[in-house]
């Protein structure tokens, strides 16, 4: 029992009539029957009571209260003669002798009404983000991720791990994102920096004896905004091991993920372990991305060879990939629609046609397609019914993509879209030719371990292999299309260090002045590590079924990275900028 109220909203029952109670919440609705007789609907974080007036002075009390107002009720709870099966305390009612106002709207209007505020435009929401936190629907989702959280500190504890907090203010690092720069009052002209993420620190962690490390990781990245990626802030499920291969890895996250998944998501079926491992080479060409959902089952074939001398410009001599699609039942005009949306994701536009009852190829590309049918029906399934997608051309992969993730939605049958399922995405290559450079560079995470180790850079050095095959201990989580985290076994030999490093240009003295920390560390003996970083919101919003990141986080940013109910990011005062040195120019804009 609390001093302020004897239950919760969600807590009287048909066992506590005749009790005398008092309640507390937000009035959330009022229905007047007549001069002297209402319903209240009273809301409180845990749900909703009935409260029923019945008298002239409390009609007066009422009246006078807005919408949304906090209040308590003393009164005495009845059953009620109308019962209301949805509603938890839908067989009781409480008639109140006693209603006083604890917390006063003063306005006669919401902004949106709360219980649909869902629907409202999302300005609006985020700037009132405080009411529409009061809707059920969207605080659940809160609850949600707070107990996903507290799923997974319980689970990494129980596998060993300590939670470390790792700093905050730290220094710029080149991580491939835009860095948050602050300002040091005390060093005047030199900047700290958010981190982007734990990386170094957890590092350093396994150098200094530390077996197994994690924590919740707030991450600052300057970044544009998408359904998945919240601009400015995440938040990721860090951990490093020491003494760690791969494989650890793997066993540790294979434990933790499926029971959470299954327990808290929408869909009560996960992967279980050991999840499905697809090379990123095979990922590509099989599913045209590597983040595959594997929930469809459709899959592309590359028909290169068979259109070199095509009389179709758009596929002759270009690279062609098709994706037969067996009883697709969608009309000419929803296939056209369904390849519009694709042209729109990928930048690529797409082609079809199909088989129909007779097992002759129609429609859309198909008089294209015919002369070369018997050499295709040995790579695809063409039978009776058939709807095959095509793309070509530089995107094709991309296309390819696109294509497999928004026909298998759109096809009944070829996606079961009730389960959780994961793969790890493993053998990424370590180097790349820069789109901009047209130079050999890192493709992802540079502080990997090439597959290999020291004797296999030595021969991309010498020349006896092509830098461009060399793949590095870096492996991705997906789920259901979705990266979740990417992680590597870390390089943690000086030497392998300055060799990767070597290949794209760069030195021992450039490595010794970007990331001085961890080369010295590293020098003093450090153990083999591996890692990876959850998204904890991209987990959440998984669980949760929603589609945007937004959803799941109690105060984001809209997408041009402002929180416009508090006014973020605002000017400051010029004492302020003249006490950090700080000169601001105008933009163009200005």
């Amino acid at each position: 029992m609390m001093q302020m109220r004897t239950h919760t909203c969600n807590e009287l029952r048909l066992a506590d009539a005749g009790k005398q109670v008092k309640i507390v919440g937000w009035m959330e609705n009022v229905r007047e029957v007549g001069s002297n007789f209402a319903f209240v609907v009273l809301r409180d974080f845990y749900g909703t009571t009935q409260v029923v007036i019945e008298s002239e002075d409390m009609m007066a009390a009422i009246r006078e209260v807005n919408k949304e107002s906090t209040i308590s009720v003393e009164g005495v709870v009845r059953e009620r003669s109308s019962k209301n099966p949805k509603q938890a305390t839908g067989e009781i009612e409480v008639v109140p002798s006693k209603i006083e106002v604890l917390g006063r709207c003063r306005y006669n209007a919401l902004p949106f009404e709360i219980n649909r505020s869902r629907e409202a435009d999302e300005t609006q929401r985020l700037k009132y983000r405080y009411l529409d936190l009061r809707n059920p629907a969207v605080k659940a989702n809160i609850i949600l991720r707070c107990q996903v959280v507290a799923a997974l500190r319980a689970a990494m504890t129980d596998h060993g791990f300590l939670e470390i907090t790792t700093p905050i203010l730290t220094a710029s690092s080149p991580e491939g994102a835009r860095d948050y720069l602050v300002p040091a009052r005390k060093h005047p002209g030199k900047f700290y920096a958010l981190p982007q993420a734990p990386q170094q620190f957890k590092q350093l962690l396994m150098t200094s004896g530390f077996d197994r490390y994690f924590q919740i990781a707030p991450c600052f990245r300057d970044e544009d905004a998408r359904g998945d990626r919240s601009p400015g802030e995440f938040y990721q499920l860090d951990m490093e091991m020491a003494f760690a291969t791969q494989e650890d890895i793997f066993a540790v996250l294979e434990d933790v993920l499926p029971p959470i998944f299954a327990k808290y998501g929408t869909y009560n079926v996960a992967s279980s372990a050991p999840f499905r491992r697809i090379a990123y080479n095979d990922a590509m060409e099989t599913y045209g991305s590597d983040k595959p959902d594997l929930r469809i089952d459709l899959t592309c074939k590359n028909v290169t060879a068979l259109f070199e001398n095509s009389e179709f410009e758009a596929l002759r001599g270009k690279t062609v990939k098709m994706v037969d699609i067996s009883n697709c039942k969608l009309t000419r005009k929803q296939i056209e629609k369904v390849l519009t949306d694709c042209e729109v994701q990928s930048g690529s536009k797409g082609y079809w046609f199909k088989v129909d009852e007779k097992g002759e190829i129609a429609g859309g590309i198909g008089k294209f397609v015919t002369p070369v049918k018997d050499e295709l029906a040995k790579v695809l399934d063409l039978a009776p019914n058939t709807l095959v997608v095509v793309a070509a051309g530089e995107l094709a992969t991309k296309s390819v993509g696109v294509l497999i993730k928004t026909f298998g939605a759109a096809c009944e049958g070829h996606m079961d879209k009730e389960r959780y399922e994961f793969c790890w995405i493993v053998d990424f290559p370590m180097y790349e030719i820069g789109d901009e450079s047209g130079e050999l560079e890192f493709c992802h995470n540079p502080f990997s371990m090439p597959s290999g180790g020291l004797d296999v850079l030595l021969k991309a050095e010498r020349g006896e292999i092509d830098p461009l095959t060399i793949t590095a201990d870096q492996y991705d989580l997906v789920c259901n299309g979705v990266e979740l985290s990417s992680g590597a076994v870390r390089n943690h030999d000086p030497e392998i260090m300055i060799k990767a490093f070597e290949l794209v240009r760069l030195g021992e003295e450039d490595v010794k002045k970007k990331f001085p920390a961890m080369y010295n560390a590293f020098c003093y003996g450090a153990p083999p590590h591996a890692g990876i970083a959850p998204g904890v919101d991209r987990m959440v919003m998984l669980l949760a079924g929603e589609s945007s990141i937004r959803e799941i986080i109690p105060f984001p940013m809209n997408k041009n990275a402002q929180d416009i109910m508090m006014g973020a990011p605002s000017e400051v005062t010029q004492a302020q900028l003249d006490e950090l040195h700080i000169a601001v120019t105008a933009t163009e804009e200005e």
